[in-house]
């Protein structure tokens, strides 16, 4: 059975920045530099009751987590973060390269080839981080840990 997932705001309360790449709106190039999921990438962890290790160490106290759990999901959220702000300054400079290609005229085929399926891979790239810190976090919990964090976000 699939639950909803709140909606949360791609810059949780973040200035917005303005953006300097014409084809990315301020909302986007601001979640971008800060590692935001703008995309929901991570609904299809969420939607299969898989947990956010953020969400695990926001309710460490409730779950009881040891300190060997602790410390690898430290770990995880370290590796997250370091991945989507590299993967976000990533996708901004190949977003801004295909802006200048075609503002300057300095496309061709295999330019366009490239730059386009890069984006693809970049994003990928991104959601796999993403999916893969999920799926880290419902290894590292116990089955009671997994049934209190989602009644924890039921209440939420």
């Amino acid at each position: 059975m699939l639950t909803k997932v709140k909606a949360q705001p791609a810059t949780d309360s973040i200035t917005i920045k303005k953006s300097s790449v014409k084809t990315l709106t301020d909302e986007e190039y601001t979640a971008l530099l800060n590692g935001k999921d703008l995309y929901h990438m991570s609904l299809a962890a969420e939607l299969n009751h898989y947990p956010s290790p953020q969400k695990a160490l926001q309710y460490k106290k409730e779950l009881d987590l040891s300190p060997q759990q602790l410390t690898k999901l430290n770990a995880v959220v370290k590796e997250l973060r370091r991945k989507t702000l590299e993967m976000g300054l990533i996708i901004i400079r190949n977003e801004r390269t295909l802006d200048s290609i075609f503002k300057y005229n300095k496309l061709d085929n295999g330019s366009l080839i490239f730059y386009a399926n890069r984006y693809g891979l970049y994003q990928g790239e991104l959601r796999n981080v993403i999916l893969q810190s999920y799926l880290v976090t419902k290894n590292l919990l116990t089955p009671q840990q997994l049934r209190k964090i989602e009644s924890l976000e039921k209440r939420n």
